[in-house]
């Protein structure tokens, strides 16, 4: 970044800051900033994020000051009038910027997406992680829970809103407005979170199944020419979608409040439901099969099994692909398989939690991993990153409160008897697993 560009950014930031006039005046500059920003490339959005960083960060010399008079305090009055230096010298002026924004139209979306742009970067610029602290530590205050809004979509919301699930959708892609049709039918259930600050834009939405027992495949949920089922005999709502379109919000999650409130929903709608169950992806999974086998392929071998994958079995499965269909049979590695991945899924972080991301976020919620399921998703995105396998996560109301303390207290894993059972043919440390009575199918 040239010198004439980083002076042109620090002098439009500071109009901002010491500009003259009211709030008005402010509010007007902060929009023409958000206008001018929305207008840039990516390498003059970087440039701007930058200077916004590092020339508008605490001053050193003055947070060095406040810390020495807090040290020095010498009584009640003159610690706490040093606590308060120290609190404003560490307040970055940019942050009085970024609380400009909450004032302008459309100004808490627009702080989402600069923090979105900033994330794409930020890895390689670690000089913006203090910009990414102010502008997260905004949002989720500016975004308090308290005001979320659970709201179902359906055929006749607003048309705005249905093509942004067309293009929001994370999971299993939406084709066309035939196919929004069928996941907005009598039997399924569609569920957004919003917030009054961005009107329009969900901060995350929940596809829900209403079915009689547990989904153990996507496909057929999302075929469209399957007929309608009758809501009203529904012993079982599937969540087998959930995005969160927001890349701006990342780490700010709203997952768990999504979860707990559709689930209230449906539960009062719908009281004849009784189970409460996903049906997850699993998109670690071939990426870390893939790399034991590369790196030590007697790593995989499962104990007390017959069957041991061979290197090049999994990519001979992957060049046949005739074991995708329902009607084959099933090839010898796939009791393996399924081991494999309950041995994935104990796989633990320095954290304690575990590698994979939905396995994360549903234990975190007080789920139980309940069933590993075979040819759960045959798409080429769920050959690609689980060789089709796809896992449930039951939601036992009885049983939220205390799976969900194991995790946090004691990173304590809910699962079921079975999948346990696989988790030790499969040579994986039972420590800290629990588990916890399936319910019946």
């Amino acid at each position: 970044m040239g010198t004439d560009e980083r002076n042109r950014w620090s002098r439009r930031i500071l109009e901002c800051l010491e500009g003259p006039g009211g709030e008005v005046s402010a509010r007007n500059r902060a929009a023409g900033l958000a206008a001018a920003y929305a207008g840039l490339d990516r390498e003059a959005r970087r440039a701007f994020l930058v200077v916004l960083a590092e020339d508008f960060g605490p001053t050193r010399a003055t947070v060095d000051a406040a810390i020495d008079r807090y040290r020095g305090a010498r009584d009640t009055a003159d610690r706490v009038a040093s606590e308060a230096a120290l609190r404003e010298a560490l307040t970055p002026p940019r942050r009085r910027l970024l609380t400009q924004f909450n004032g302008v139209e459309g100004g808490v979306k627009f702080l989402v997406d600069l923090r979105a742009d900033l994330l794409s970067i930020a890895s390689q610029s670690p000089e913006l992680g203090g910009l990414d602290d102010d502008l997260k530590e905004i949002l989720v205050s500016w975004l308090d829970f308290g005001f979320l809004e659970l709201t179902r979509l359906t055929w006749r919301s607003p048309a705005m809103l249905l093509e942004k699930l067309i293009e929001y959708e994370a999971v299993h892609a939406i084709r066309d407005w035939e196919d929004l049709r069928d996941r907005l039918d009598s039997d399924r259930r569609c569920y957004g979170l919003f917030h009054p600050s961005m009107p329009g834009e969900p901060l995350a939405f929940v596809e829900v199944a209403l079915c009689v027992g547990t989904a153990r495949r996507v496909q057929p949920l999302l075929d469209e020419n399957a007929p309608a089922g009758d809501p009203g005999h529904a012993d079982t709502a599937v969540f087998y979608s959930i995005s969160s379109p927001q890349h701006g919000l990342r780490g700010i999650s709203f997952g768990e409040y999504l979860i707990k409130r559709t689930v209230d929903a449906l539960a009062h709608d719908l009281p004849r439901l009784k189970t409460f169950a996903t049906l997850s992806p699993i998109p670690g999974f071939r990426v870390w099969l893939d790399t034991r086998l590369a790196r030590r392929p007697e790593a995989v071998r499962v104990e007390s099994a017959e069957i041991q994958i061979a290197p090049g079995a999994v990519r001979r499965m992957l060049d046949d692909r005739s074991w995708t269909s329902p009607n084959e049979p099933r090839p010898p590695e796939s009791e393996t398989l399924l081991a494999l991945c309950a041995r994935y899924f104990a796989e633990r972080r320095a954290d304690g939690q575990p590698i994979d991301p939905v396995a994360r976020f549903h234990l975190r919620n007080g789920a139980r991993l309940d069933r590993i399921n075979w040819l759960g998703d045959v798409s080429s995105k769920g050959i690609r990153q689980s060789l089709g396998l796809m896992v449930n996560y039951a939601y036992d109301l009885e049983q939220i409160a205390a799976n969900h303390e194991g995790y946090a207290n004691d990173r304590v894993l809910a699962v079921s008897p079975s999948v346990r059972n696989l988790m030790g043919r499969a040579g994986a440390s039972l420590e800290r697993i629990r588990s916890v009575d399936d319910r019946a199918d």
